[in-house]
């Protein structure tokens, strides 16, 4: 088969289309030939080499897919060879095959096309995880999600929407504010051009945010605490903003606040395989009944995957960048 391999770590160009061992699919695995795969910035932090894969992952960028099961290995029942699916992936989505637990398996969902379905596994699986089964966030409450223009953004801002919260976003340029709107967002700010604390403070009456989910870490740490409400919770699912900062623990106790800090990639099978049967539960009747979907910004060939990467690095996009086969 082929995949996108990164021979010497580096800028996009190190991404290289190169023919490598078909995987074999062991006890409790599926092999998928793959449709399409997806950009994640955990993929561009992988090609510079600061982000290696989990021990016995597959060694190709790609944390998820969609696809046909080809084979199955010993032990799955519940699957069968030509089954439609996608998948959360530790690695190996920008490949025409890749091995997957099948506890990471989903149906494509009903009335999709299998390659938007490639938009669905990694966004679903984080913002379900973070934003419901960790920090909880109930109906009536006020949820604000940093890049709301980003996949996990686009995503986090329908389902919060989808069980009666009311929804802020911050983003860059009024383009992605406007199409955050069109998602369902309530809140609109311009992290360019306003104070995300100020703004939130005006809409809210000064009591702020019941839930925050942040993808810029320590830059916004101490602002979020500041704008987070009594007893509010902020989940950091990333490090665009750095990895080190100070807080004031005192705010932090006068709120009766929650900080947790959660990655994905790197969790055992049991914990994914929870997570993904939490999400085909919960998310896949909202996107069979319309009340959420994916949301594709482009397609580019899997073997250009440089190109997609570029676009992510120029933040030129809203939702996802998807690869194809």
């Amino acid at each position: 088969m082929h995949a996108i391999t990164i021979p010497v770590p580096g800028g996009p160009e190190a991404l290289v289309w190169a023919e490598v061992p078909d995987p074999v699919p062991g006890a409790g695995e599926v092999l998928v030939e793959v449709v399409a795969s997806a950009v994640n910035r955990a993929d561009l932090l992988q090609r510079q080499g600061f982000y290696d894969p989990p021990p016995g992952a597959s060694p190709y960028p790609g944390l998820e897919c969609s696809g046909r099961i080809a084979a199955l290995g010993p032990g799955v029942s519940g699957w069968a060879v030509g089954d439609e699916v996608c998948a959360l992936l530790a690695g190996g989505g920008y490949a025409e095959k890749v091995c997957v637990p099948v506890g990471q398996l989903l149906p494509v969902p009903d009335g999709m096309d299998i390659v938007t379905a490639a938009a669905l596994p990694e966004v679903t699986a984080t913002v379900w995880s973070n934003v419901f089964m960790v920090a909880h966030l109930r109906p009536g409450e006020t949820f604000l999600a940093h890049g709301g223009g980003s996949g996990i953004g686009t995503m986090a801002v329908q389902l919060a929407k989808a069980v009666g919260a009311r929804v802020a976003v911050t983003a860059g340029g009024q383009d992605k504010l406007e199409r955050c709107r069109e998602l369902g967002a309530d809140i609109l700010i311009d992290y360019r051009e306003q104070d995300f604390v100020e703004e939130l403070h005006k809409v809210t009456g000064g009591v702020g945010a019941d839930v925050i989910l942040d993808i810029v870490g320590a830059k916004y740490l101490q602002r979020n605490i500041d704008a987070l409400a009594v007893n509010g919770r902020l989940a950091i699912i990333g490090l665009q903003g750095g990895r080190k900062a100070e807080i004031d623990l005192g705010k932090l106790l006068a709120k009766r606040a929650a900080v947790t800090a959660t990655s994905l990639r790197g969790r055992p099978l049991a914990e994914k395989a929870a997570i993904v049967a939490a999400v085909r539960e919960h998310v896949w009747p909202l996107i069979a009944g319309g009340r959420v979907r994916a949301v594709v910004d482009r397609t580019i060939p899997m073997r250009d995957a440089a190109a997609a990467h570029r676009v992510l690095e120029e933040s030129a996009h809203v939702g996802k960048v998807l690869l194809t086969t």
